[in-house]
């Protein structure tokens, strides 16, 4: 017996959403970036662990706020990106660029503000893409990694769509975590305690 599981995938435009998104669903990486054209919802089924789940994966770029940190302020319509009721966030940030990480850090204080009040603290977990452009980052991992789960106290991990490095394990991981949110931990403790391996195949 399964459940559903409902999961945003934000970030600035051009860190690799769609692709992180493609490569898990399809495995085929886009050698050319299009921006995506509107908020796209992916509906697959997940198996984990011998369960099924139904994921509902939302996608997009122009929708959100614009691709500056400051433009978050102008992001006044929360309802039509669902913040408030999504299981899980996915915030990916490009290694290369630090303004993309900014923009992931405000995005992560707007989803803790139109949280409701007594709604479950959703699991989030910020994701570095473009690992194989390592010696183009801005910062080393190991900082970078350290703030995210210590200071902001989300789970982290970092990808390569183009090499679908990673791509499985966190969705993996993100959905094990939102399995137990119920649990008496916060949430990046229990991110953090599920990066042990797991069978996940999608259907």
């Amino acid at each position: 017996m399964g459940g559903s599981l409902r999961v945003a995938v934000l970030g600035a435009p051009g860190v690799g959403k769609t692709a992180i998104i493609r490569q898990f669903l399809f495995g085929d990486y886009p050698e050319r970036h299009r921006p995506t054209e509107g908020p796209r919802l992916y509906r697959p089924a997940v198996l984990l662990d011998g369960a099924v789940y139904d994921l509902s994966i939302r996608d997009g770029d122009v929708a959100g706020p614009s691709p500056s940190p400051g433009g978050l302020e102008e992001w006044t319509d929360t309802k039509d990106w669902s913040l408030q009721d999504t299981d899980a966030f996915v915030l990916v940030y490009d290694i290369c660029s630090p303004d993309s990480f900014d923009y992931v850090k405000a995005l992560r204080q707007r989803i803790a503000e139109t949280r409701p009040a007594g709604a479950p603290e959703a699991p989030i977990l910020v994701v570095g893409n473009k690992r194989d452009r390592q010696r183009l980052r801005f910062g080393p991992r190991r900082a970078l990694a350290a703030l995210v789960r210590r200071g902001w106290r989300c789970g982290y991990l970092e990808c390569s769509a183009k090499y679908n490095w990673h791509v499985l394990r966190l969705f993996r991981e993100l959905l094990r975590c939102a399995l137990v949110r119920a649990r008496p931990a916060h949430p990046a403790l229990r991110l953090q305690g599920a990066l042990h391996p797991a069978r996940c195949t999608l259907m």
